[in-house]
């Protein structure tokens, strides 16, 4: 069996790849096929993230686990079949945290038909860009919600403190 999968480039002009790949194939295998696709070389970080219908980012999937704790699982341990269980279940990708190309992933088909040379773009539309878009990150609380410290009267009887008690 195989996976038809698409893939959004998160850039202001479409740019769309479908990728027909073996359900087989492991997480890493995607992120070499996803960014071959896109005319990258593959030789940057990146992560897959879990995500919701909405696409809220969720749990990581580094391409390498370089946390302290060593429990986030690698993509090279984990199978496409075992993230994609149905037709529009969704991942985030990211390439390249220096430029933080950010990709939607989809489950577009399940095809059960036997496939050939996979992997394969079975669509391609748009260019990649030349650099990534400037990503803004915007905070949950407005910086208005921080007045409190535009007042430095607070400061005024600093020498009152007893910071031992901190």
């Amino acid at each position: 069996m195989a996976y038809r999968i698409r893939i959004i480039l998160d850039v202001k002009n479409d740019v769309i790849r479908d990728l027909i790949v073996d359900k087989t194939i492991n997480l890493e295998e995607l992120h070499f096929t996803i960014a071959k696709a896109f005319g990258f070389k593959g030789q940057e970080m990146a992560s897959f993230y879990e995500t919701d219908n909405n696409w809220e980012q969720g749990d990581e999937i580094p391409l390498i686990d370089m946390s302290e704790e060593d429990n986030l699982q690698e993509m090279n341990t984990l199978l496409v079949s075992d993230i994609f269980k149905k037709v529009g279940n969704k991942l985030i990708y990211v390439y390249d945290f220096m430029a933080m190309w950010t990709f939607f992933v989809e489950l577009a088909e399940i095809i059960n038909t036997p496939e050939e040379g996979l992997p394969k773009i079975a669509l391609s539309f748009g260019n990649t860009p030349d650099e990534a878009p400037e990503k803004k990150f915007k905070a949950e609380k407005s910086m208005d919600d921080f007045d409190a410290f535009d007042d430095e009267s607070f400061l005024d009887n600093i020498d009152d403190v007893d910071f031992d008690n901190y």
